[in-house]
């Protein structure tokens, strides 16, 4: 069978031996979707674009425009590959996690509050300069991370189940996490990490820490959260909500020391030009006969990179 691949993109580079589609082509709400071999969802397409898989029997690649794949597991099968865009979204969301940090602690939400009434407001704000940063997640988006903030004046600690590359392994991070100015999430949702930042949790931290969540909604406790940020304890940073979107009249919305995004973290100009390299390396290996990149799933089992 003739290998075939679907992207959003009607003019990226395929090997030889592979049919190109695309919207244009092979419209997936409306076209025969069987020949499809090799399927990459459209990114920002959520649930919609995965659920597309139902009709592609002859899949065998599932390749994520992102480096999350929770949302992505529901819909495998025997069979079928999945990889996800590691490497993808690290210099967007890396550059995102930095930026929330430092309009947060410099007070660039009340900045702009006081430019839409036309007041001028000075005020003395938190440097990110001599504090203490943690990141949760120390795989190529945290260390990206990391690598961003080494031209300030701070100290980085990373936290990670394995204690990859130098970093700290989780069962020391509640000893760890009182001394923590700022706390950068950055890791998968799965089924430990969900709520990882409970009631308890979130009570370790130190009186004016800031949490910065550009991971999951999910790892933090939604409710636990608002009581600390309306109690003027701790203040956050939120590129991800839960739930998502966030609906309107949400507490979440009104609580105190709260900056959100709309899960912009990869959305970014500097998407497109990586996953096309991504994925077009993928195509070649692919024909080649070597492994592929990033495989999360191989077919017959969870094997996480």
């Amino acid at each position: 069978m003739t290998q075939a691949v679907w992207t959003q993109w009607d003019d990226i580079k395929v090997p030889a031996g592979i049919k190109r589609l695309s919207p244009i082509n092979t419209p997936l709400e409306s076209a025969d979707l069987s020949e499809i071999t090799f399927y990459v969802p459209s990114y920002m397409g959520g649930r919609a674009a995965l659920e597309y898989t139902k009709a592609m029997p002859n899949l065998k690649v599932l390749q994520m425009p992102n480096a999350g794949y929770d949302d992505a597991l529901e819909f495998l099968r025997p069979g079928l590959t999945l990889c996800n865009g590691r490497g993808i979204h690290d210099a967007s969301t890396a550059e995102l996690a930095v930026g929330m940090t430092i309009a947060s602690l410099r007070g660039f939400p009340e900045f702009v509050r006081s430019q839409d009434k036309g007041q001028w407001d000075p005020a003395r704000y938190r440097s990110i300069n001599d504090r203490k940063i943690g990141i949760v997640g120390f795989g190529s988006i945290g260390q990206t991370v990391a690598r961003n903030l080494s031209g300030f004046d701070v100290e980085v600690v990373g936290f990670s189940k394995s204690g990859r590359d130098g970093s700290i392994t989780m069962d020391k991070f509640d000893s760890y996490l009182p001394s923590l100015d700022v706390v950068i999430l950055i890791l998968p949702l799965n089924d430990e990490s969900r709520h990882l930042f409970d009631a308890r949790r979130l009570a370790l931290l130190k009186d004016g820490a800031l949490l910065v969540n550009v991971a999951r909604g999910p790892i933090v406790d939604t409710d636990a959260l608002i009581v600390e940020l309306n109690s003027g304890r701790i203040t956050a940073a939120l590129d991800v909500t839960d739930p998502e979107p966030l609906p309107a009249g949400h507490p979440l919305w009104s609580a105190k020391g709260v900056f959100i995004a709309p899960h912009v973290g990869g959305n970014s100009s500097a998407f497109e030009p990586r996953a096309r390299r991504l994925i077009e390396a993928q195509l070649e290996r692919l024909v080649a006969g070597k492994p592929l990149e990033n495989i999360i799933v191989n077919g017959s089992g969870l094997t996480h990179a």
